[in-house]
């Protein structure tokens, strides 16, 4: 696959796993049964999958490393707090509140990634 290809395909999925992110924790917070569906308790993990393996064949098509490049690192350094952050709310969290602010600063990390993605630089509103 082309870099072109494989990019759009990030891109896609990373949009995809925000919606999905997203409804998510409309879905809980909100009390609706959607949340208890199958295919959310699936798909979720098969887009993020694809999303990361997208990430490793743009990384080896273009040969960057987070270790060369500060924005990559950012981006691996912003989607761990993002994957930490979204654990907390939708399983470690014991109170609704904790799990709300989890919810919300996951989406500020997510929202950093896509910042360091577009600027390339580790601060992007720097």
């Amino acid at each position: 696959m082309d870099y072109a290809a494989l990019k759009l395909l990030h891109m896609t999925c990373a949009l995809v796993s925000y919606a999905l992110f997203f409804l998510r924790g409309v879905w809980r917070f909100s009390g609706s049964r959607l949340i208890e569906q199958r295919w959310v308790r699936i798909v979720p993990h098969v887009n993020d999958t694809v999303l990361l393996l997208a990430a490793l064949g743009l990384a080896a098509t273009v040969a960057a490393y987070p270790g060369m490049h500060a924005f990559l690192a950012a981006k691996v350094v912003g989607l761990l707090c993002y994957i930490a952050l979204g654990m907390i709310a939708f399983r470690f969290a014991r109170t609704r509140a904790l799990q709300i602010v989890a919810w919300i600063l996951a989406q500020g990390a997510f929202a950093y990634i896509v910042a360091v993605a577009i600027s390339k630089s580790p601060w992007p509103w720097g």
